[in-house]
């Protein structure tokens, strides 16, 4: 009997729209009868989640950022191929891209999936040599390179990045996210999460880590003047990161921090409005989330943000990053329409069904996946470091 196919991720820590992803196309291959190993930081939420939906999990011990460890996460990932002998690596983000590619240096068919483009975080001579690399390893240690947006292929072809490329847009579980019920299924989040806020109050929640690239910090330096049209709305910030305490240290009265949750879909119920003000993204995982369950959202215009948004949103639901004029007065302007925001939210929930649904893009990846690598390999020689 023909073995069946085998797909090693490599997950760096620390990113929650990163480990959703995986996660979910975790769950469609393991359905369709795919062999799925994931290497990971133990302990993670990341691990307990894709060890529940049937993948084998190892332990992957590394930082976020590159440094003196690099050499020694990349021997990890080459005797993680060594053991689970997988016809084909996928590498999620910058510092597992780094690792897989200087683990498998082209021996294994390797996807690498950026998840917005590590030269984008940094500036001066990091960022010269962060282009330097992904040019270098594109173009030798890379069989395909996945975009979750045309926006994010176009930056790395602006950058120089030369590869083999496959567009494949997020995708979030629509049936777990639920139908839109605005007014029984709002309430009962609201009553549950903020009890001491009044049921009509409005309510904008921004999901995602707490660090510069989500700009939680130009959505609080936009917040006050929103307070002062409205002085009853009320700004929910979900999640943690390296920003927590400073984003603490800054937040008006009316802002409240509700940490890392397990499941961010009781709070997009909650709210009225979802935000998320980044700097950069290939294509933020937060708001088809929020999408789906039926809220408007209100995004800058970053990568992939375009393309997330159903046809006649932008208008009123992108700004320019880092404005926070232009940011508060959107968001006063969507909270004094109640009507417009039911029908921006009516309309988001059908666009995310219809076209980023997860099931859709793990079976896109599982196409990919077999036309990188065609069939079960046997790869004889181990990989030496």
């Amino acid at each position: 009997m023909r073995p069946p196919f085998t797909a090693l991720h490599v997950v760096q820590p620390g990113d929650g729209g990163v480990a959703r992803v995986v996660t979910d196309v975790v769950a469609a291959h393991v359905a369709h009868g795919m062999r799925v190993a994931v290497a990971c930081p133990p302990g993670t939420p990341l691990a307990a989640a894709v060890r529940a939906r049937g993948a084998e999990v190892y332990p992957w011990r590394a930082g976020r950022d590159p440094g003196p460890g690099a050499l020694a996460e990349a021997r990890r990932v080459a005797e993680l191929v060594d053991l689970v002998r997988p016809d084909l690596v996928h590498a999620h983000s910058a510092k597992a891209g780094l690792a897989a590619r200087l683990a498998v240096r082209g021996r294994v068919p390797t996807v690498y999936q950026p998840h917005a483009w590590s030269f984008e975080a940094v500036d001066g001579v990091t960022g010269l040599l962060a282009r330097s690399w992904e040019r270098w390893a594109a173009a030798r240690w890379t069989d395909r390179v996945v975009c979750v947006s045309d926006a994010e292929r176009r930056r790395g072809e602006q950058a120089g990045v030369r590869a083999a490329w496959t567009v494949v847009h997020n995708g979030v579980d629509t049936r777990r996210f639920g139908a839109f019920t605005a007014g029984a299924d709002r309430a009962a989040a609201r009553a549950e999460l903020l009890p001491d806020v009044a049921a009509d109050a409005p309510v904008v929640v921004c999901v995602g880590r707490l660090c510069r690239q989500k700009g939680q910090d130009v959505l609080l330096r936009a917040w006050p003047a929103v307070a002062a049209r409205l002085p009853e709305a009320r700004l929910v910030l979900v999640g943690d990161g390296p920003s927590a305490e400073a984003l603490r240290g800054a937040a008006p009265p009316s802002a409240v921090f509700a940490g890392a949750v397990a499941d961010a879909a009781p709070w997009y119920r909650a709210a009225d409005l979802a935000v998320l003000p980044s700097r950069w993204e290939g294509m933020a995982l937060a708001p088809l989330e929020a999408m789906a369950c039926g809220r408007p959202v209100l995004l800058t215009d970053v990568d992939g943000a375009r393309e997330s948004l159903p046809p006649g949103h932008a208008a009123h639901c992108l700004v320019p990053p880092g404005d926070t004029g232009a940011l508060a007065g959107a968001l006063v302007r969507l909270l004094q329409r109640p009507i417009l925001r039911q029908s921006l939210g009516r309309q988001a929930h059908r666009h995310v069904v219809t076209r980023f649904d997860v099931r859709r893009a793990g079976a896109a990846l599982a196409d990919l996946y077999r036309e990188v690598a065609p069939g079960p390999c046997e790869r004889r020689e181990p990989i030496t470091q």
